[in-house]
């Protein structure tokens, strides 16, 4: 295991530390740091984001933040915030075409929930889902760690049974990832292919960046040369290029796929690539539980920590 594999798991270790969390809550410095990846904490704050975004030419996909939902209450409180955020877009004219989407965990819809709990997020996204095919917008499944992999993609089935454009994400450092991705590569399937930012076994995972980029790239040529849509979520610059090289092999059209990148990271490169007339989407996360969100994205790329200590040096 290399430096950047220990900087990782520590940091998906330090994702679960509450006590870490709550200093880095309470800090100023670290907090205004914090706006660079994850706008606001209401509505509001995310429409505009959306919104200015869109203006450049780039789309959008929503994430209201929070998982492992700990009981009913919650759970609902996250659906309503979800159909309170795609009535705000509808009503900013940002869902018409997808221009803006929102992304879903199923445990924050109350996948953990016990007894029924599959049953209960299943329902929660159905109303979103719902709601976002009247507003003329679409949704995507997140994936989670690979415990909930059977029942996420089960929950994709029976959504896409009524709303076939419900977008799939898979992840590349799963050795299952390849097998997943010839049975979701049909006709209209959605697919977001990103690298996987939980800290898994060895026994489900492969534990080294090299063998994760190499799974990356056997799974994307199976999604080009496929009937799908692609998403390539990466910032890996070799990876935007083979994935672009693909592209062309597999004679797609600039519009039967896109890039994915997060809020605050690269966006210059986003402008770029969406400016060259393929289609970006920007991953964009709002809300108060942002902490854990914060760490996993620190601990897929080295270059995210130094970004964040950077900006708390100077702004300190």
């Amino acid at each position: 295991m290399d430096a950047s594999d220990l900087l990782r798991n520590s940091l998906l270790q330090l994702s679960k530390q509450e006590n870490i969390r709550d200093f880095v809550e309470k800090t100023p410095v670290s907090r205004s740091v914090v706006k660079r990846f994850v706008p606001g904490a209401q509505h509001s704050d995310v429409v505009a984001a959306a919104g200015e975004i869109a203006a450049t030419g780039r789309l959008s996909t929503i994430d209201y933040l929070g998982e492992d939902t700990a009981d009913l209450a919650q759970a609902q409180q996250t659906r309503d915030a979800y159909l309170q955020l795609i009535t705000a877009l509808r009503d900013e004219g940002l869902t018409e075409g997808a221009t803006a989407e929102v992304s879903l965990k199923l445990s924050a819809l109350g996948q953990a929930l016990p007894g029924d709990g599959n049953k209960v997020a299943l329902e929660h996204a159905h109303d979103i889902c719902t709601l976002a095919d009247l507003a003329g917008t679409t949704v995507t499944l997140d994936m989670e760690d690979h415990t909930t992999t059977d029942q996420t993609l089960e929950a994709l089935r029976e959504l896409r049974a009524d709303f076939p454009t419900v977008g799939a994400v898979l992840q590349t450092y799963l050795h299952r990832t390849e097998a997943d991705c010839r049975d979701l590569a049909g006709t209209g399937s959605r697919v977001r292919l990103c690298k996987g930012a939980y800290k898994e076994p060895e026994s489900v995972a492969f534990q080294s960046r090299s063998d994760v980029d190499r799974s990356y790239v056997r799974c994307l040529k199976i999604l080009m040369h496929g009937d799908g849509y692609p998403m390539i979520a990466t910032h890996d610059p070799r990876l935007i290029e083979i994935a672009g090289a693909l592209a062309a092999q597999a004679g797609r059209a600039a519009t039967s796929f896109e890039y994915q990148m997060l809020y605050g990271i690269r966006p210059e490169e986003q402008k770029r690539i969406s400016d060259r007339g393929d289609q970006m989407r920007v991953y964009i996360p709002y809300g108060e539980e942002w902490y854990g969100y914060l760490m996993r994205r620190m601990a897929e790329k080295p270059a995210n920590v130094m970004f964040f200590l950077r900006g708390l040096a100077t702004r300190g």
